[in-house]
C-alpha cells in the first residue's frame, strides 16, 4: 500500500484499501494531516458489525481516535491554524437544538452523527472536518501520544460529573485505557486513596505511575466499600453492579462503559436507599474535550506508555484483531497512514 491510501469498511468484516484523493476544505473546515489513529473497542465493533444499527453507516472509513497537523483552511477559518498540530471532536453537532445550546453536544437532537463511524474517519493519510471541532495543541506536542486524547476526553466528562475533592476516596472499575486515562485525571483532583480495579494484575506498576494508590482483582474486592466517588470504566458484564458495591452511603457513581445487555444491573432499591448519586457518560463534550487537552498541554497527563504497538495503516485488520485479544502485553495500538 503506498502512502496516499485509505481504510474502507464497506460492512463489517469487508475491508478495502483504496487510493485517497484530500478533499478541500470548504468554509468552517480545516484539511488536516493525520498522523495517528488508535484503535478501541467501538473500532472492533464497527469491523464485526456488533454496533447498534444508528451508530454505524457503512461504506466508511474508520478512525476517530487521531492526532494531526492542519495543512490548509477553508474560508472563514483564521489562518493562524494552518501548521498547528491538533485533535478533534468526533460528534458533528448542529449547534441549534436545545442540547446543543446547553453544550451537551452528544446528545445533539439532530440525530447521530461522529467522524469515523457515520463520517469519514482518520484511517487516511488526511481528514477535512469542521474547524471548530479542532483542539490546537502545543508545539512540542508528542502527537502519538496526543491521539489518545479522545478516550481522554470520555474520561474527563467522567471526571467532572464525578466532582472528586481533595481529600476523597476514589475507586475506578476497569483496568484498560479509559480506566488508566481516568486515573491520571482523576489524581489532579488530590484523593486521598485512588484504587483501581481489573483482571490484569500485571498493570499494577502503569496503575501506580498513573496516580494509583492501589490496585486489586476484581473478584477480590469482597469488604472493600466506603468511596466517596468511583468511576466504572470496564463496559463489562456486572461492572456498574461492582461500582455501585464500592460506594459509601450517598456517594458519587459515574458510569462510562456500555455493558452487554444480558449482563447483571444495578439494583434500583439499593441505589434508593443508599442515596447515591448516580451520572452516566456519553461521548465527550466541548467542555470535557477542553479539559482533556488542558491537563494534556500542561504536563499533568501522559497518555503514551499505554501505546504498546505502532503498525502501519496496510495492517489495519492486524490491528483490530491484536486489539482485542486481551493479551497482556497489548495496551494501546496507533496506525500510522
Amino acid at each position: 500500500m503506498s502512502g496516499d491510501a485509505a481504510v474502507v469498511l464497506d460492512a463489517p468484516g469487508t475491508v478495502r484499501l483504496t487510493p485517497h484523493t484530500p478533499r478541500p476544505p470548504g468554509p468552517g473546515e480545516a484539511l488536516v494531516r493525520v498522523r495517528a489513529a488508535g484503535i478501541c473497542g467501538s473500532d472492533r465493533e464497527l469491523y464485526l458489525g456488533s454496533r447498534p444499527a444508528p451508530y454505524a453507516r457503512y461504506p466508511v472509513t474508520p478512525g476517530h481516535e487521531w492526532s494531526g497537523t492542519v495543512a490548509e483552511v477553508g474560508a472563514g477559518v483564521p489562518e493562524a491554524l494552518a501548521g498547528r498540530k491538533v485533535v478533534g471532536e468526533g460528534f458533528r453537532n448542529c449547534q441549534v437544538c436545545a442540547r446543543c445550546r446547553t453544550g451537551e453536544t452528544t446528545l445533539c437532537a439532530a440525530g447521530y452523527a461522529e467522524t469515523g463511524f457515520t463520517e469519514p474517519g482518520a484511517m487516511a493519510p488526511t481528514l477535512t472536518l469542521p474547524a471548530r471541532l479542532l483542539h490546537p495543541l502545543p508545539d512540542e506536542a508528542d502527537l502519538d501520544a496526543a491521539a489518545l486524547l479522545e478516550p481522554a476526553a470520555c474520561v474527563a466528562a467522567a471526571a467532572l460529573r464525578a466532582g472528586v475533592r481533595p481529600g476523597d476516596r476514589v475507586a475506578v472499575v476497569g483496568d484498560g485505557t479509559l480506566g488508566m486515562l481516568a486515573l491520571g485525571l482523576l489524581a489532579a483532583g488530590s484523593p486521598a486513596e485512588l484504587l483501581l480495579t481489573g483482571a490484569r494484575p500485571e498493570r499494577a506498576a502503569l496503575a501506580t505511575a498513573f496516580g494509583a494508590t492501589g490496585y486489586r482483582h476484581h473478584q477480590e474486592t469482597d469488604g472493600l466499600g466506603g468511596y466517596d466517588v468511583v468511576v466504572e470504566a470496564a463496559g463489562a458484564a456486572g461492572s456498574a453492579r461492582q461500582a455501585a458495591g464500592l460506594l459509601r452511603r450517598g456517594g458519587r457513581l459515574v458510569l462510562t462503559g456500555l455493558p452487554p445487555a444480558a449482563g447483571p444491573g444495578l439494583d434500583p432499591a439499593a441505589l434508593v436507599l443508599a442515596q447515591t448519586e448516580v451520572h452516566t457518560v456519553f461521548g465527550a463534550p466541548p467542555a470535557a474535550w477542553a479539559h482533556a487537552v488542558r491537563t494534556f498541554a500542561c504536563g499533568l497527563l501522559d497518555p503514551l506508555p499505554l501505546v504498546t504497538h505502532r503498525m502501519p495503516l496496510r495492517d489495519y485488520e492486524k490491528a483490530v484483531a491484536l486489539a482485542g485479544d486481551g493479551a497482556p502485553s497489548v495496551g494501546k495500538v496507533l496506525l500510522h497512514p
